[in-house]
C-alpha cells in the first residue's frame, strides 16, 4: 500500500518529466494500473465504499483517452479528487460521514457532539477535494504542464497536510472546551 501511495505521489512528476520521452497513453496505462491496484486493495468494509468512485475515475481517464490523450495523461489526480469528493459528499447524505467512520475506529461510542464535528470536517474535505479537482483540471486544460505538476504533485499534498494538521489542533481544542464545559 505504501508503494502504491508513493507511485501515486510521484505520478505528476513522472508525467511532467517523461512527457517528451513517452506517449501519453503510457501514462494513461499507468494511471489505470494505479486505479486497478487501489480497487484490488479496497477489501475492507470501510474502503469498499470507494469502489464506485474508483471505477468512475477509471472510466473518466479511459474515456478521456479517446478524446485527448495528452489531457487523459493528466486526468488521474483530477479523477481521484472528484471520486473522493463524491464519496465524502455522499456520506453527508447517507450517514455516518466518512470522517465519523474513521473516528469510530478509535472511538466506537462517539458522542453526538463528535458526530456533528465529524460532519463539519467531512464538509471541509468535500469542498477541498472539489477545489483541488477544479484547479488541477484548469491547469491541465490550460496546458500549464509545469504548474499542473507542481500543483498536483506538491502543493495539493501540502494543503492536505495543513488541513489534516489543522484539524488535529482544532479537535484537541474542541475536546478541551467540551471537557471543561462538562
Amino acid at each position: 500500500m505504501a508503494a502504491l501511495a508513493a507511485i501515486g505521489l510521484a505520478y505528476p512528476g513522472l508525467v511532467y518529466i517523461g512527457r517528451s520521452a513517452l506517449p501519453p497513453l503510457a501514462f494513461v496505462a499507468i494511471a489505470l494500473g494505479l486505479i486497478g491496484l487501489r480497487l484490488a486493495l479496497a477489501r475492507t468494509a470501510l474502503w469498499r465504499a470507494w469502489r464506485l468512485a474508483l471505477w468512475t475515475a477509471a472510466g473518466l481517464v479511459a474515456g478521456l483517452a479517446f478524446l485527448d490523450q495528452h489531457l487523459a495523461a493528466k486526468a488521474y489526480p483530477v479523477a481521484l479528487s472528484l471520486g473522493a469528493m463524491a464519496v465524502f459528499a455522499a456520506s453527508l447524505y447517507r450517514p455516518p460521514s466518512v470522517i465519523e467512520r474513521f473516528a469510530r475506529l478509535t472511538e466506537p461510542d462517539l458522542p453526538v457532539e463528535g458526530q456533528a464535528y465529524c460532519r463539519v470536517v467531512t464538509v471541509v474535505w468535500t469542498v477541498w477535494l472539489f477545489l483541488n479537482a477544479v484547479v488541477a483540471a484548469g491547469l491541465a486544460l490550460a496546458g500549464e504542464d509545469r504548474l499542473w505538476a507542481v500543483w498536483t504533485g506538491g502543493v495539493a499534498y501540502g494543503v492536505m497536510a495543513l488541513l489534516f494538521g489543522g484539524e488535529v489542533l482544532v479537535r484537541r481544542f474542541v475536546r478541551r472546551r467540551h471537557a471543561g464545559a462538562s
